[in-house]
């Protein structure tokens, strides 16, 4: 497979985790602007693992997961308590946070004759485990792509499950679901906790693709564009969000005449959607005639 392919598609994979992320919370009602911070804390905390300490991949990746996780309970714990406008301000505000600590972090320990570690501004070089095992390109995004299928297959058993069913009714109608005897702050903390982990997966296993990292990687626009890929695609499914990945990178990025205003024709593109379909291509409607249209399919074959 051509190397440029390659890449494009794992880069949408990875980035897919974070978008992900940011679609969890805003089936709670929650727009976060901040899932860019736990997706830098796990490529940092998953780097050093590896490169720093020989920890093996495996547990590298688990290590920026759960790092991920962590974090992202310990800030919604107070975040929580705001609401709209003011809990996207608050999430934004750590990850820009976030963003400047690492530009001022240094942590480096000597490997090999050379120093590695985070070096501030300069970044986090030399996060070599993936090609000290010999895994090539093709093999990596197979990887990816398989951490994305396992994560999909948690949202899809998560959407037909009863707490599924709980998170959408906090996002949608928090005051009924505190009549029907249950905590919506809770199941916010839970779904937070989550998007935190998944958004670790993505960071994870990007600063192993590329081996390296800097902090200016993780700036306002990523989180921006995380929140909007869900728009995009549609708040009615798990896949919305990877169609919106799909189109901002597989679709401009492939059609070079856009390379220079790649922005524009995204800010264009989520203006129409907001105003034609504003819960995205996959919204809730589109999703049930789409499960109506199969099951007419399997009916008739039957």
């Amino acid at each position: 497979m051509d190397i440029y392919l390659v890449s494009v598609l794992s880069n949408i994979g990875m980035i897919a985790f974070i978008a992900l992320s940011a679609y969890l919370l805003l089936l709670v009602g929650e727009i976060s602007f901040g899932q860019q911070a736990f997706f830098a804390i796990s490529a940092y905390g998953s780097g050093m693992a590896t490169a720093m300490w020989g920890w093996p991949f495996w547990a590298g990746v688990l290590c920026g997961c759960i790092l991920g996780g962590l974090s992202a309970a310990l800030i919604a714990l107070p975040t929580l308590r705001l609401r709209g406008l003011y809990f996207s301000i608050a999430t934004l505000a750590f990850a820009e946070m976030v963003r400047l600590i690492f530009e001022i972090f240094r942590f480096q320990v000597e490997v090999d004759g050379e120093m590695v570690g985070p070096n501030g501004s300069d970044g986090f070089r030399d996060v070599r485990a993936v090609y000290e095992q010999n895994i090539s390109p093709l093999d990596y995004m197979l990887i990816i792509y398989a951490l994305l299928a396992l994560v999909l297959i948690g949202f899809i058993i998560l959407e037909r499950s009863r707490l599924g069913a709980i998170i959408r009714m906090v996002g949608e109608d928090p005051l009924l679901t505190e009549m029907q005897g249950l905590n919506p702050t809770a199941y916010k903390l839970l779904a937070a906790t989550m998007a935190g982990f998944i958004a670790g997966i993505g960071g994870a296993l990007y600063v192993h693709l590329y081996t390296y990292v800097e902090p200016k990687i993780f700036d306002v626009m990523l989180g921006v564009h995380s929140l909007a890929y869900g728009l995009i695609g549609g708040l009615g499914t798990a896949f919305g969000p990877l169609i919106g990945v799909a189109i901002d990178i597989g679709l401009l990025e492939s059609i070079r005449i856009t390379a220079g205003y790649r922005m524009i024709v995204f800010g264009g593109l989520v203006a129409l959607l907001l105003i034609f379909r504003p819960r995205g291509i996959l919204d809730e409607t589109a999703v049930h005639w789409l499960r109506m249209r199969w099951r007419r399919l399997r009916n008739a074959r039957d």
